[in-house]
């Protein structure tokens, strides 16, 4: 659109107009030309104003957006620089990552204890068939898929220090009531809020993160806080085989109090989060100005636009994420690892029992292969961040789980099996969380990345 049509040309010849009328004869038709004109060539050079509200959710951040954020180090050395910047990622990691593994240890303990629940009698406390408890399994991914991109524009809409915590306290309260049910229809209805209140914490983390972190320090982090849910695997099982020894209490079964003390804990969580959960980088208040302009020019600077865009959600970055085959790609491979991970997470106590271990047995047996996988997850992180080949390295581990899903399936031996089941832990959890990093290093500085984790 030409300038001569915009409303602020339009008001300065309004102007002009004002002042012809009040000095007649004083601008004549040739001086109110040239003025225009004036104003015309002014209008095609840059607007510094505006530039510093330009959205650069669609296109990648420029060096003359990095220009635009004042520099707080001028003057001093590169050797200062750097050690003021090895300072502030340290102090990075030690606000988000240990909490936010913590949120995300027990977002998946809570999705996952059903089947320590169910080695301690749930199944046939509710009188569930096979089939029935299956559904129960099947419908917490039902709202959690539908409902995660709708949570994610929520997160665009408020804030991350009010939107993370909220969603905490929802979904605890849903865990508690699966230990007050008294039948199947009680159980699924629970297990369906529970997955839409859990939809929003994964994918709105894994974006908050990348609101933080160059590209090349993604990777790792991701994997720390990824492994929690293989931490969630452990400690899921040693928890379960103490709370199962309540049974009894308060007229209340074993596995009735997993669901209520796990909830319960839960909720005390998503109350602190209250204070430990932090805003953008450009609204953390735990970071002082010169820190939260260091973190966004260091963004800046590695081409990314979540740390200094403007965190409003427009329909118009979703169809574009749409139309990406990126996102496709993503979703595909996701997909692959995600539906081993749930397959394996939900069933791995049951396997174990079904080799002729005591339930109690069972649960402690299930701690040693999640261990596994929490250090090869935050092994294949680091090792990706630093050779940036995220596709080989998915690649390598994938292989590792196939021989142990087939040691599984292939062999009558319960020590063979129960081998396959740290093959087949080793070979799922990495993926995720280098699949995340992969998907996040590819779309930064086109479209906004909480898009590409919703569909994820």
């Amino acid at each position: 659109m030409g300038m001569s049509s915009s409303p602020m040309m339009k008001e300065k010849k309004e102007k002009i107009k004002q002042q012809d009328q009040a000095w007649p004869g004083l601008l004549t038709p040739a001086t109110i030309s040239m003025a225009t004109k004036e104003m015309e060539a002014q209008a095609t050079l840059p607007n510094e104003k505006a530039s510093v509200h330009h959205d650069p959710e669609l296109t990648k951040p420029t060096v003359q957006y990095l220009q635009e954020i004042d520099d707080p180090d001028t003057g001093l050395s590169e050797e200062e620089k750097a050690n003021l910047d090895r300072r502030l990622l340290r102090r990075l990691d030690l606000r988000l990552i240990p909490w936010l593994s913590l949120l995300y240890l027990a977002s998946f303990l809570d999705r996952t204890n059903i089947g320590n629940a169910k080695l301690d009698g749930l199944q046939q406390a509710l009188n569930m068939s096979n089939a029935q408890y299956n559904a129960s399994l099947t419908v917490f991914f039902v709202s959690y898929s539908v409902f995660e991109p709708l949570t994610n524009v929520l997160l665009k809409r408020t804030r991350p220090s009010l939107f993370i915590p909220t969603i905490i306290v929802l979904w605890g309260i849903c865990m508690t009531t699966m230990g007050l049910v008294h039948n199947y229809g009680g159980l699924i209805t629970a297990r369906w809020f529970l997955g839409l209140a859990e939809a929003g914490l994964f994918p709105g983390i894994s974006y908050y993160l990348s609101c933080w972190y160059r590209r090349a320090e993604f990777g790792i982090r991701m994997a720390i806080f990824f492994s929690a849910a293989a931490l969630a695997g452990s400690f899921g099982g040693l928890l379960a085989a103490a709370i199962a020894k309540m049974d009894g209490v308060g007229g209340k079964q074993g596995w009735a109090w997993i669901f209520i003390l796990e909830g319960l804990a839960t909720v005390v969580i998503g109350v602190l989060s209250y204070w430990l959960v932090y805003d953008f980088p450009d609204k953390a208040a735990f970071l002082s100005e010169a820190e939260r302009k260091r973190v966004l020019r260091r963004l800046a600077a590695d081409h990314q636009g979540s740390g200094v865009r403007e965190h409003h959600f427009k329909s118009a970055y979703m169809w574009a994420s749409l139309r990406d085959s990126k996102t496709w790609l993503g979703c595909v491979i996701y997909m692959g690892a995600d539906g081993a991970l749930y397959a394996f997470s939900l069933f791995v106590p049951t396997i174990i029992n079904g080799l002729g271990y005591s339930s109690t047995r069972a649960q402690l047996l299930s701690v040693p292969p999640y261990a596994c996988a929490a250090i090869l997850t935050v092994s294949i992180g680091y090792l990706a961040d630093r050779t940036r080949q995220r596709g080989l390295c998915n690649i390598s581990v994938s292989l590792i789980g196939i021989v142990g899903f087939c040691m599984l399936l292939g062999s009558k031996s319960a020590g063979v099996q129960y081998a396959g089941v740290f093959f087949g832990a080793m070979g799922i959890y990495p993926c995720i969380a280098n699949t995340i990093s992969w998907v996040s290093n590819n779309v930064e500085g086109e479209y906004p990345p909480p898009k590409k984790y919703s569909f994820l």
